[in-house]
């Protein structure tokens, strides 16, 4: 069970203003190793803030994160990267006029002398990191253009591989993907954990969710107002924490409890 583990990521207290707007209000968090953490919220609950916090793009007004147990500050997504922490957005920020090596290896290629490209050894350590991850394409050198969704998600994944990281943040991964797509990005996560990987998943797809996540936190006005087990959960209970109304619940029963508490001391 993950509670009896040393998160490999914790945040405390995390608080983000942007101006007049609280995103963020005393958010605690976790991620550990071999298991999927799922964030989950309506719009404007504040996740895409918080993994900005975690990418080192937002810079957290207040609060504490510590990695691998230790306490350590932010300042940018190099940061990020350094401990090991990998972001992979929405977007996929993919070139399609580039095939997959170009792709896996953009701003970061292998250089073997002035102008010169080590494209063998680039190739070859491409397509070892496909083959680890299990992720089935025509070609490393087939452009990205000519690729499904799912797999375009895929090598947005397997680049973010490259450096090795310790945890890998996913932003909405099967978002606008058909039904085979999104069994092969939910079969990658997998793979993620039982490579050990902390993996974080954001989405609104709760039925996704419930197919890879082990641990379900959901945001709500910029709070976190449920952890949940998937194992010991359902959906109604997770659309109830998203919308506010296992709150109203816990505050009526509350107030039931007081109110039989003070008629018996009368």
């Amino acid at each position: 069970m993950a509670d009896n583990q040393q998160p490999l990521l914790e945040l405390r207290g995390v608080s983000k203003r942007f101006g007049a707007v609280q995103a963020l209000k005393d958010v605690d968090f976790d991620a550990y190793e071999g298991k999927v953490t799922a964030l989950v919220g309506d719009n404007g609950a504040g996740k895409s803030t918080l993994i900005k916090v975690i990418a080192g793009i937002n810079l957290m007004d207040e609060g504490e994160l510590r990695f691998d147990g230790r306490p350590v500050r932010l300042h940018g997504p190099k940061d990020a990267s350094a401990l090991g922490i990998a972001t992979v957005y929405q977007d996929l920020a993919l070139c399609d006029n580039l095939d997959v090596v170009a792709n896996l290896y953009l701003g970061r290629e292998v250089v073997g002398g002035p102008r010169l490209l080590r494209e063998v050894s680039m190739e070859r350590e491409a397509s070892g990191v496909l083959k680890r991850l299990a992720v089935r394409i025509p070609s490393v050198r087939t452009q990205v253009a000519s690729l499904s969704g799912g797999q375009r998600q895929s090598v947005a994944i397997a680049r973010s591989m490259l450096g090795r990281p310790r945890m890998v943040v996913l932003d909405e991964p099967t978002a606008a993907l058909g039904v085979a797509q999104t069994a092969q990005v939910l079969e990658l996560i997998r793979t993620l954990r039982e490579q050990g990987h902390a993996v974080v998943v954001i989405s609104h797809n709760l039925n996704d969710v419930f197919q890879v996540a082990d641990r379900i936190i959901v945001l709500r006005l910029g709070r976190k107002v449920a952890t949940l087990e998937a194992d010991r959960t359902n959906s109604d209970e997770v659309v109830a924490a998203i919308t506010g109304s296992r709150e109203a619940e816990a505050g009526e029963e509350e107030s039931a409890a007081t109110a039989a508490t003070e008629g018996t001391e009368r």
